[in-house]
């Protein structure tokens, strides 16, 4: 489990070489992230979600509260190390975490420097390269591959040191679309399949609508907490914070201004389909009617 207890980040700005001011990037956080937890952090630009990532992997410290990973503090310098194996960290731009030759020395690179044995380090490659997607790209070069592909890869680099919680800051935000969905997918199955706790930074609303919860967050504070159907349900909210709208949220809420009353709200697209599906069969008289 993640405990963060009134956390507050400030950053300071210099203006010139004497003065300086700070700004409040984290104002009193305070928030609990269950084992295996698919857990989603949605915000504009400057909500502090970032920072808010990092304080996750103990890459930024607390100015003021306390963030607890397993019962570890990260403010204690002498078990940092073992934090950061336990919380792997995705970042947005995949070149900033690949400097490997070939896509293999590059997963294989943390667990060398753990002194890990050759036979297990080629165990752990294979392994990851695998759930990732990348087994047949082994031997590539990390300059030959994708944007997606790159970003399977600095995932599969995170999975190396076999961590209990995987936090992934903006990771689709320089993917094409179909990229995107194949990152999220991964993301997903990790979570089901390995039962790993994913915390997922995004300000694009589509990617969350199957996380188990959903924080928004606004110039640094949290303003909303609960599952998808929650935080979607409150348009009033999503406005507020100045967050897209997903296009089914949207179709249902169109379709609600025509007199048409769904199940709201429906936030993917075969729910709204098979939702569509029964209305109108509703309206013919029954199926049998409808399919004449």
């Amino acid at each position: 489990m993640i405990k963060i207890s009134s956390l507050v980040h400030k950053y300071t700005i210099w203006q010139d070489e004497n003065i300086k001011s700070e700004k409040t990037a984290l104002d009193g956080i305070s928030l609990d992230i269950p084992s295996g937890q698919f857990l989603a952090i949605l915000g504009p630009n400057g909500s502090g979600k970032s920072t808010l990532a990092k304080h996750l992997n103990a890459l930024l410290l607390p100015n003021e509260g306390t963030v607890w990973i397993e019962g570890k503090d990260t403010g204690a310098k002498e078990k940092l190390w073992e934090i950061r194996s336990q919380v792997g960290m995705v970042f947005q731009n995949p070149d900033n975490q690949i400097i490997g030759t070939s896509v293999e020395e590059d997963v294989a690179f943390g667990p060398e420097n753990k002194n890990i044995e050759s036979e297990k380090i080629r165990k752990i490659v294979r392994n990851v390269l695998l759930k990732v997607g990348l087994w047949s790209k082994r031997k590539s070069s990390p300059m030959k591959l994708s944007g997606g592909q790159k970003q399977k890869l600095a995932i599969a680099d995170a999975l190396a040191s076999n961590p209990g919680c995987l936090v992934l800051d903006e990771p689709t935000a320089m993917l094409d679309p179909a990229s995107r969905k194949e990152v999220i997918k991964i993301a997903h199955e990790l979570n089901q399949k390995e039962k790993m706790t994913i915390v997922l930074i995004t300000h694009h609303t589509d990617e969350v609508v199957d996380a188990d919860r959903i924080i928004l967050m606004k110039e640094g504070e949290i303003v909303g907490d609960g599952t998808p159907e929650d935080i979607f349900g409150d348009i009033q909210l999503l406005q507020d914070v100045k967050m897209d709208i997903p296009p089914v949220v949207e179709l249902g809420m169109r379709l609600k201004r025509r007199g048409i009353e769904l199940d709201t709200p429906i936030l993917r697209e075969q729910d709204m389909i098979e939702a569509i599906d029964k209305l109108y069969r509703m309206k013919c008289g029954g199926s049998e009617d409808a399919e004449r």
